[in-house]
């Protein structure tokens, strides 16, 4: 009797262990099921890819698809969904701005998401960076900058400054500068307002000022980033300071690339253009900004006594990595607030791996 309930109460137990032992397996099973699922969710949401959207003034222009590029390549190493935007040819904030409201629209519903503007004008785009801002979507600078950069997480540029000097100067030494003489200079622009215009302009003044007393600029014009405009206002010039006359036109400073473009027709079309054996009397010395196929070509010519090269490709790539790491860190440490990149003159006896290095895309 007493075996027989010793065996029934081991038998009791033996069932009981197995049971408990069933149980915990279960729960351990349960508690493995919801790790899993749990950690599946958030690889799930920090998986979710990231989009950056750029926004720029005319993506036709050489400098943009460059920039394009360079953006393109690094987004596609970082796995990011890069959206791409802008008016063909016309840089201005008429055309910037409805483009602007569009991807912020697109932008708030597709989260992780950053913006990434190339203002067209300063003051006319910082309401819809501010726009922007206040939706939760991060906003970057490139090339150009809004006003007020305070909220802005940062900002690619190049040295516009140094490259509006470095054109005076080179275009001090196509024209021959000598102290006591005196030299009639034209400024060719895009935009009277677009910060890259301005600090290059800035930068030529400051420079000719400082060095170069004799050299007078007696005409300014702008473009929209339209070449043929540019050539128009270069004909006017043409016109208006004839060769053989006491203000003949000496020199051409073409702030950007189509106006660069536009000049050297002009140049051309009227017999002013210098050559890479001759600038001597009765021709215009032109310097340049911004390394476009074309404009390269005719700086072997001679045609271009100079051009100021930019690195577009490397301010769209250091964008689009700078939206990345903000938008996966969620901090600005380590990001810097602005960053600006060297220009280099290009001219005709530069050696040709520095041209193709230096020579903007154009697809």
């Amino acid at each position: 009797m007493k075996r027989d309930q010793v065996r029934s109460s081991s038998g009791r137990r033996t069932r009981f262990a197995g049971a408990k032992a069933v149980l915990s397996g279960a729960l351990a099973v349960s508690s493995l099921a919801l790790i899993s699922v749990g950690s599946a969710t958030a690889a799930s949401a920090s998986a979710k890819k990231i989009t950056v959207a750029f926004v720029v003034g005319a993506e036709a222009d050489p400098f943009f698809i460059s920039m394009n590029a360079g953006a393109q390549a690094e987004a596609t190493k970082l796995g990011v969904n890069l959206i791409w935007q802008g008016n063909p040819s016309q840089y201005s904030p008429s055309t910037q701005i409805p483009i602007v409201q569009q991807v912020i629209s697109q932008l708030q519903s597709s989260k992780p998401s950053a913006l990434v503007l190339g203002p067209t004008d300063p003051k006319a785009l910082q309401p819809y960076v501010n726009q922007a801002i206040k939706a939760g979507i991060p906003t970057f600078n490139v090339d150009s900058s809004v006003a007020n950069l305070k909220k802005v997480v940062s900002f690619v540029t190049g040295n516009n400054a140094q490259g509006g000097a470095a054109a005076a100067d080179a275009l001090a030494t196509a024209m021959g500068y000598k102290a006591g003489k005196k030299y009639n200079v034209a400024v060719g622009m895009t935009s009277p307002t677009a910060t890259t215009n301005v600090l290059r302009f800035q930068g030529f003044k400051a420079e000719v000022a400082k060095k170069y007393p004799g050299i007078k600029i007696v005409a300014e014009a702008y473009s929209q980033s339209s070449p043929t405009t540019a050539n128009s206002n270069i004909q006017g010039w043409l016109t208006k300071y004839s060769q053989g006359s006491s203000t003949a036109l000496n020199g051409i400073f073409a702030i950007d690339g189509t106006n660069a473009e536009g000049a050297a027709s002009a140049l051309q079309a009227a017999g002013l253009a210098c050559s890479a054996t001759s600038c001597g009397s009765g021709k215009v010395a032109l310097v340049g900004y911004d390394a476009y196929n074309t404009n390269v070509a005719l700086l072997q010519q001679g045609i271009f006594a100079a051009l100021i090269a930019q690195d577009p490709a490397k301010e769209g790539m250091l964008s689009v990595l700078n939206a990345y790491n903000f938008l996966t860190h969620h901090k600005v440490k380590g990001i810097k607030h602005l960053i600006t990149l060297p220009n280099v003159t290009l001219t005709p006896k530069s050696p040709a791996a520095l041209l193709t290095k230096y020579t903007y895309q154009t697809a």
